[in-house]
Parts: structure tokens; C-alpha cells; sequence
């Protein structure tokens, strides 16, 4: 079968493109954690994090919530409730998900600004190559969505995760080639065709590339725990002080490439080094802990902080990347048993 795209029905020949994040929002999209297997032995220790998650949201738009069924959502209000959280400002859908990692399952929202159209893409979800069965209901979750809202649902009918990609909302996108070039995730393409997938579906005219992601990360090297944009020509990206961390040298040579990389306009990208929290070890595993994992709402930056002597200063710095919002820490330390934290479980819909 032929891989050749036909543009004629893409996003991109109708006019559409995936905004960046700090574009205004209508809502946050969670799906609820309900999956002992994500967190074992400690899916009762997350709650308290992620409600409080919810609450800063609130503060500046909906939080659209997934769940599985009317229990679920009784269970999910009355918790809401009890922290002190705006039902004014939640509302709870029954579509229900295998697991709560909303940034690699759900919608994926563009917009056409000249029409203020909405649109979806439906990538397909393959739970990071196959890696935790079963994925079914978490694969269809975007079309529920489009469907519920009658909007136009894209299917590429490739794997691709929210989480791979990064946008600065002018026509750029930065991934990683250890995640969407990994065989276990479409093995037939390769990277010129991925990239046409890209611009294609996310209305993208340039991809930026770089190699590994840190130790731990079980999605084999997420762009969102390693470098983001926080505005359209500047990049955060995480370095390890520590030379015998095994992360010290992928992060090294991801900066390196960072360097080196331009922009359409042909600008040299800015590059502010973010510390790499302590590592954090449970159960005898390095979890993928990274302050690169946060989520811009509309009126916070919310980092996941983890006890380390480097909290203070990572928020620090993301405080001068975003002068006109707070930026708040929520302790991830147990969230991040999960093996992700708050950008991993939000996905935004723009307003």
C-alpha cells in the first residue's frame, strides 16, 4: 500500500493548525485515573496532586473530565467538591478510557483562524507500541469527543501521541527521532513520511528533530519531558549537572543540536537551560522526573516539583519564560510513579 498522502483532504489544504499551548484555551481535557496497573500500590496517594491540578486550572477555564460511568462520576464530583474545586467550572463526560494519559489519547484540537473553525485529528493509540494492553477505549476517544461536538474528526491512520510533539504556533514543530522513528510505532514509514504526516495533519511547515529522551521514560523519549517551547522562538530544555547521571550526555547533545537549530525565518532558536530535579527512584526504577513536564493553562504555568534541591530554581527560571502568568509547583513526586506527570495527563482544547 502506498503511503503517499492525499492532500486534498488534510488539515493543512483546509486552512487548519494545531495552535500553541499558551494560545488561549476554551477547556482542559483529563481523563480520570482510575488504572491501579499505572500507579501500583500508590493510585491513592495521586489524587491529592491531580485535584489540585484541576483547582489552578479552574482558575482560568473549563476542565472536561473523561470518565468511565455514572459511579465514576459521582465519585469524581464528590471529590471535586470536597477540595474546594468550582463545579461550575467541570464538566464530567461518560467516555471511558483504559488508562489517564490524556495527552497521548486525546483530541488533538485545531483551528482555522481565518473561519475560528475547530477541528480534531484522530491519530491512532497504540498505548506507546503495544507496551500496556488494552488500549481500545483510550484509541477512540478523540472521535467520541468529535462526535459529542459535532466536529470535524481527521484520521490519519498512523500512531502518533501528543506528547511526541511540541508547537510554537508559527509552523514548528520539535520531536524526538528515538519515539517517532521507533519501530514499534509505524515501522512501514520512514522520516521524510512522517514528516509529511506532520505538516499534514498538525499544519506544520518545519520539523525539528532531536535524538533520546531522559532514562525512565517509558514512551521511548517524549519531547514534552526534554524541551519546549515557551514562546515562538524560545525553547527550555532540561541538563543534567551530574557527569556520571545517565542522563548528563543524551541531554548534552540534545542541547547541542538545539543550538545549531533555526527557524523558519531563519532565527537561531533561543536555548534556556532547565536543572534536571534529584533523580527520583521507587521500587528500584528510575522514574522519568523532569520539570520539562509542565502544562501551560490559561492563567498558571503548572510545573510538577519533586523534593529536590533544584524545585526552586526550575520555577524560577519558568517564571522569567512566562511573565504574564504564574507559574505554580505541584508535587509530583508520586504522580510520577505513573511515569508522567501534568502535561502527560492534559490535553488543551483552544478556545
Amino acid at each position: 500500500m502506498s503511503q503517499q498522502i492525499s492532500t486534498i483532504l488534510t488539515p493543512a489544504s483546509q486552512g487548519f493548525s494545531f495552535p500553541a499551548e499558551w494560545a488561549k484555551h476554551t477547556a482542559t481535557w483529563l481523563s480520570w485515573p482510575h488504572k491501579e496497573a499505572s500507579w501500583p500500590g500508590k493510585i491513592d496517594t495521586i489524587y491529592a496532586p491531580y485535584i489540585e491540578f484541576i483547582k489552578v486550572v479552574t482558575d482560568g477555564e473549563l476542565v472536561r473530565i473523561n470518565v468511565a460511568d455514572a459511579d465514576m462520576k459521582a465519585s469524581v464530583i464528590f471529590q471535586l467538591q470536597n477540595a474546594g474545586v468550582d463545579l461550575n467550572k467541570i464538566e464530567i463526560f461518560e467516555f471511558p478510557t483504559n488508562d489517564a494519559w490524556c495527552r497521548d489519547h486525546g483530541p488533538a484540537f485545531l483551528i482555522n483562524p481565518a473561519t475560528k473553525q475547530k477541528a480534531i485529528v484522530d491519530w491512532g493509540y497504540n498505548a506507546w507500541g503495544g507496551k500496556y494492553p488494552p488500549f481500545d477505549l483510550d484509541d477512540v476517544i478523540p472521535t467520541k469527543i468529535g462526535n459529542h461536538f459535532g466536529l470535524p474528526v481527521f484520521n490519519p491512520g498512523i500512531v502518533m501521541e501528543g506528547g511526541s510533539v511540541d508547537f510554537n504556533g508559527k509552523g514548528t514543530i520539535l520531536t524526538t527521532t528515538a519515539c517517532l522513528l521507533n519501530k514499534n510505532r509505524n515501522p512501514h514509514l520512514n522520516q521524510a513520511q512522517i514528516e509529511s504526516y506532520l505538516q499534514n495533519y498538525y499544519g506544520a511547515e518545519q520539523i525539528l528533530w532531536l535524538g533520546d529522551g531522559i532514562v525512565g521514560d517509558d514512551t521511548d523519549g517524549h519531547i514534552d519531558d526534554i524541551t519546549r517551547f515557551v514562546n515562538e522562538d524560545t525553547v527550555v530544555t532540561v541538563v543534567e549537572e551530574d557527569k556520571n547521571d545517565d542522563n548528563y550526555h543524551l541531554l548534552q547533545e540534545n542541547l547541542e543540536a538545539l543550538k545549531t537549530m533555526r527557524l523558519l525565518n531563519g532565527k537561531q532558536l533561543n536555548v534556556v537551560e532547565l536543572p534536571m530535579p534529584d533523580a527520583v527512584i521507587y521500587d528500584d526504577t528510575r522514574l522519568p522526573a523532569s520539570y520539562a513536564n509542565f502544562y501551560i493553562a490559561n492563567s498558571a504555568v503548572i510545573v510538577p516539583t519533586y523534593r529536590s534541591k533544584n524545585d526552586d530554581k526550575a520555577l524560577d527560571i519558568l517564571t522569567q519564560c512566562f511573565p504574564d502568568r504564574k507559574v505554580i509547583g505541584i508535587d509530583s513526586t508520586d504522580i510520577i510513579w505513573g511515569l508522567g506527570s501534568f502535561h502527560c495527563l492534559s490535553q488543551q482544547e483552544p478556545e
